[in-house]
């Protein structure tokens, strides 16, 4: 009996711990005394599966894989794989939330692909009266001539809400662009998201989730022209231009920390972009994707309360380090939905046209890249690169149909 007795309590330890290691957070882990953060009032979204809707941390650890980076302050955050969609952490992820600039991915994914980037455009006093007071501006002018090329620059590396509303102009005007974000949200099935404003500025009832968020950029990240200006750290952008000589052009930085390591923020290995964003009502937001040893993450962290310069970066930072250690160690809490129309078409049981398959996505990334006007032929090399990449996934793709495509938001790691 002793023996036997030994045996069942062994038994019973290990289902303990096995409880303790691979169960979802319990009501105890959400509101821990003196636990002052706030929390998700009503039901979420389960888009993407149960547990996503769920209060509090989601996570399954297997053998091996580490316990997630303590001190994580967000209200919302995701890790999830690029490639195969699969979440491998969240905590409140579709928590509607503010989202500040971080919006301005719907945007760029919506706008990009209807504008060329070597149109020119004169500004006008109207187009620049609709900008928030507060706004972050890269300093577009009244009365000044810039390329489509020059205007995104100010987008992806300045947030700058000036340069969002020009090319809303340009687009049909800023309630149609607003309405095209939002249709283009409801096709990728962020069902969280309502736009009101095209830059991302505080609007009564304007909301995403990080789960939202991490949509956008998976999506504008199979665009070579997105990746392109995701990933530029530095740029010229044009200035005044005095008679008789030479326009002046002035530098900018991104302001996304952990591709250009400024401000005492580290750069992070494999770091492709892509946004953040900052307002008084949204807090800090973030989205950034980041390659390593073959796999790509995207990580979203939105509104962290902690007091810690930067933490926003820091706390994706070290989301980004446990995902890649715990990649294939733990089971996944839900999956990156694809959009409606990959739905519909793989429902269909045929193959994709011709203009939507990996060899002709490629194609026409290639020569978005050598058309590009932009500045750093690094990123147009990596664009088709890219392209080559996803050439030779192509039979892959019509045998098992992923989204997004393997190695379209691969590019190669920093030194």
């Amino acid at each position: 009996m002793p023996a036997l007795r030994k045996t069942v309590m062994t038994v019973l330890s290990a289902a303990l711990l096995s409880v303790c290691v691979l169960s979802p957070a319990t009501a105890a882990d959400k509101d821990k005394p003196g636990d002052k953060q706030p929390k998700p009032t009503g039901p979420m979204s389960t888009v993407g599966g149960k547990r996503l809707g769920e209060i509090g941390t989601q996570v399954e650890l297997g053998q091996g894989a580490p316990v997630l980076p303590k001190d994580l302050t967000a209200r919302s955050w995701i890790v999830a794989d690029a490639e195969n969609g699969e979440v491998l952490a969240s905590h409140n992820s579709h928590w509607r939330l503010p989202p500040a600039s971080t919006l301005k991915m719907l945007f760029a994914d919506t706008v990009l692909p209807a504008l060329q980037p070597t149109t020119t455009h004169l500004v006008t006093e109207d187009e620049l009266a609709g900008v928030g007071e507060g706004s972050s501006l890269v300093g577009v002018k009244e009365d000044y001539t810039y390329t489509v090329h020059d205007l995104w620059l100010g987008v992806f590396l300045q947030s700058g809400n000036d340069a969002v509303h020009v090319l809303s102009s340009m687009y049909g005007g800023v309630d149609a662009t607003v309405a095209a974000m939002q249709r283009h949200a409801d096709e990728l099935q962020a069902l969280d998201t309502r736009v009101v404003s095209p830059d991302g500025y505080d609007s009564p009832k304007q909301v995403s989730s990080a789960y939202d968020l991490t949509l956008f950029a998976r999506s504008g990240m199979q665009k070579a022209d997105f990746r392109e200006y995701a990933a530029t750290a530095t740029a010229q952008f044009p200035g005044e231009k005095k008679k008789g000589k030479k326009r002046q052009s002035f530098g900018i930085q991104n302001t996304n920390r952990l591709l250009t390591g400024a401000d005492g923020v580290e750069q992070y290995q494999g770091i492709a972009g892509v946004k953040n964003g900052y307002t008084t009502h949204a807090g800090n937001t973030f989205t950034g994707i980041a390659e390593r040893d073959g796999r790509v993450l995207l990580v979203t962290v939105m509104n962290p309360s902690s007091d810690v310069s930067h933490a926003v970066y820091k706390e994706a930072a070290s989301l980004l380090d446990w995902g890649f250690a715990a990649s294939g160690k733990v089971t996944p809490v839900g999956t990156l939905v694809p959009p409606k129309s990959a739905v519909t078409e793989a429902g269909k049981g045929t193959e994709p046209d011709a203009g939507t398959t990996p060899a002709a996505a490629a194609g026409k990334q290639a020569a978005a890249a050598s058309a590009s006007p932009a500045g750093s032929g690094v990123w147009i090399a990596l664009s088709v690169v890219a392209g080559v990449l996803v050439v030779l996934a192509a039979g892959a793709y019509l045998v098992n149909r992923r989204w997004p495509l393997p190695d379209l938001v691969r590019r190669l790691p920093r030194r």
